[in-house]
């Protein structure tokens, strides 16, 4: 039995070295995510023998379009896929499930089920809630590694809890920066799908600005459907001064004109906002 692995391009590399708990890569259109996950969980299962991986994506049709067909043709004779369990056995008894996830109501799906490695496959079409469902299987007690992998674009319901955790690097209390690492990759970084599609960076030059911003350059800055589109959320004493709506906070000074409005809001919950008018009017 013989399995070749094509060469993986230098941001490629970096996502299967990666050593962290929670790896991210991508952050663009193209970047070879897909070749990156079947190719980590391939060798991952076939390096540590009786290892349990999953790869996780939101649809069953999106499993099966991009890993699930991919790798049964990569595998051949190495691992067989069984259907009804959706899963590779591997020769070495290592197994490779893949899983889907629609709707945060399907989580409780997740609940008992132990992976050694788990893939996010497009996380940002996740919500905050089944990151961290998904991220609880990853636990046992054997010497396998544990962690993490996601691929991510800009954009999406879960745009914002990603671009906290790797790309602002904004923690809260229990997380921690060394757990958390980001690997961008852009169209530029995949020379084999230039190869194989050399007009693929094109299509994408001609999209409209915020897409191409976010699909070409991996800009999450840009996200569609937000309601202030122009709004930025980091604080000032980020050295990204791009951001400019939310500053640190600060003692009001007493002579500082004070106004409170109050909105009843119409199916959402009310809002009371406070208000200064600053010395220069």
């Amino acid at each position: 039995m013989e399995l070749r692995f094509d060469a993986p391009s230098e941001r490629q590399k970096d996502f299967l070295l990666g050593r962290h708990r929670f790896v991210a890569f991508g952050g663009a259109r193209g970047g070879g995510k897909s070749w990156a996950v079947r190719t980590k969980a391939k060798l991952l299962c076939l390096k540590f023998a009786g290892i349990k991986v999953c790869i996780i994506r939101k649809t069953y049709p999106e499993l099966k379009a991009n890993h699930i067909d991919a790798l049964t043709a990569e595998l051949k004779d190495a691992a067989k896929y069984r259907a009804a369990d959706r899963e590779f056995l591997f020769f070495n008894s290592s197994r490779l499930a893949l899983r889907s996830c629609r709707a945060d109501s399907e989580l409780t799906k997740f609940q008992g089920t132990e992976y050694d490695v788990v893939f996010i496959d497009e996380a940002t079409q996740f919500s905050e809630e089944a990151f961290r469902v998904i991220s609880a299987t990853v636990r046992g007690v054997n010497s396998f590694p544990k962690r993490v992998y996601l691929t991510c674009n800009p954009g999406g319901v879960g745009h914002s809890w990603v671009k906290r955790l790797f790309i602002d690097r904004r923690y809260k209390r229990g997380e921690r920066a060394e757990d958390y690492s980001f690997i961008k990759s852009l169209v530029s970084d995949n020379p084999a799908l230039a190869a194989r599609d050399p007009l693929y960076r094109e299509r994408l030059e001609a999209l409209p600005e915020k897409l191409r911003r976010a699909w070409l350059d991996g800009d999450w800055d840009i996200f569609e459907g937000q309601f202030f589109e122009e709004f930025r959320d980091v604080p000032e004493h980020y050295a990204d001064r791009r951001f400019t709506h939310v500053i640190d906070p600060f003692e009001v000074p007493s002579d500082w004109t004070l106004w409170r409005s109050y909105d009843f809001g119409y199916g959402k919950p009310f809002d009371v906002s406070w208000w200064a008018i600053v010395y220069e009017g």
